[in-house]
This record gives structure tokens, sequence and C-alpha cells, in this order.
């Protein structure tokens, strides 16, 4: 299933600052059961923003209307526990196309690179200056660069690198998934499929 093209990002950004959110939080096992990716978002941390009678709780920060964006700014360790790829589709339905934390569970970062989520792990300095930008100005921009690979808090300037395998940039670069990437490759497969065959 492809997903939008990744370029440059320009967004505000939702800061999140807790540590060790795990995929159960992101969004609840019962809310597995759907196969397709389309209506995770209204799920996401569905225990944490809403209450048993489905009224929004009023002090979880995506029920703040001052914090909004693209970009979510999450504690160190993100997305640990579960592999369940439900988490990536949550995160990217809800309308994030872009995770930034200190730490990343190896499993949710490479399943929000299937969805077309880019998952930016920084350093907790950075992190830091990224928080407090946010907090000091909910109207702060952050750039992210998929070509160059940087991550710059536009008020302050301040800039720092970030890492991504080459396969999953080019994949995001071009909007593709891995089933996207082969059928790019159809004709190049074919005539090689069929040099075999001669």
């Amino acid at each position: 299933m492809a997903y939008d093209k990744f370029n440059i990002l320009t967004s505000t950004a939702v800061p999140l600052p807790l540590e060790n959110v795990d995929t159960d939080q992101i969004i609840p096992a019962r809310f597995l059961k759907a196969t397709k990716r389309e209506g995770f978002g209204d799920n996401l941390f569905r225990d944490w923003r809403y209450n048993n009678d489905g009224s929004p709780k009023a002090d979880f920060i995506l029920n703040n209307p001052i914090y909004s964006g693209k970009i979510l700014v999450g504690g160190k360790n993100f997305g640990s526990g579960s592999s369940r790829e439900h988490a990536a589709w949550a995160v990217y339905d809800y309308g994030f196309r872009c995770v930034v934390s200190s730490f990343f569970a190896d499993i949710f970062r490479n399943n929000c690179l299937n969805v077309g989520v880019l998952p930016v792990q920084v350093s907790p300095e950075f992190s830091e200056q990224i928080f407090n930008a946010i907090y000091s100005d909910p109207n702060t921009q952050i750039e992210v660069n998929l070509p160059e690979q940087t991550i710059t808090i536009l008020s302050t300037g301040a800039k720092e690198s970030f890492e991504i395998n080459s396969y999953k940039k080019d994949n995001m670069l071009n909007g593709f998934d891995d089933i996207d990437y082969l059928q790019s490759m159809k004709s190049e497969i074919e005539s090689f499929a069929n040099g075999l065959l001669l």
C-alpha cells in the first residue's frame, strides 16, 4: 500500500514527554480486530485521551487545542512492548508523519518506516531543546529534512543529523512500501527472470 511521499516536512509539533510509551498505550489491544489501516487514528492513545464514557480528558496533550501538527515528539524508548504494527498505523492515521524521540524500540521504528511515518532519533540534549522550544511557543516550527537527514528548530536554528537505513530512506522519498518497491522493479525482475530461462 503506497503512502505519502516524504521529502521535507515543516510543521508544528505535539509534545508527549513520557518515557517508555509502549504499543499498548499507543493503540490498546481491544482495537486490533481490523485488518485495514484506516480508522486507527480515532483510537490513538485511547485510554489516555478519553474517559470511560467517551468524553475527552482535558489534561491529555492531544485534547489541548494549542498543540497541533504532523510531528509527535515523544520521550525516551518510544514504541516499546509488543510488535503490533497497528501502533504505527494509528500514528499515521491520526495525521502524524514524523515521530521524534531520543530512543525507539526497533520493531516500532521499522513498522513506522513501513507505513510512511519517519522515526527521527535525536540526542537526549536535542530532544530537550525541542521540548523547551515547543513549550515556550506552541507555534514553533520544526523542519525535518529527509534528503539531508537533518532536523531543525527553525526559531533557534538548532540542528541535528539523524540516521536512517538507505533502503528505507529511498522508499519514504518515493512513498513506497516493500511491495511498491518490488513493483517499481518489475521490468528489471522480468528481464532477469527471462535471462535465466534462456
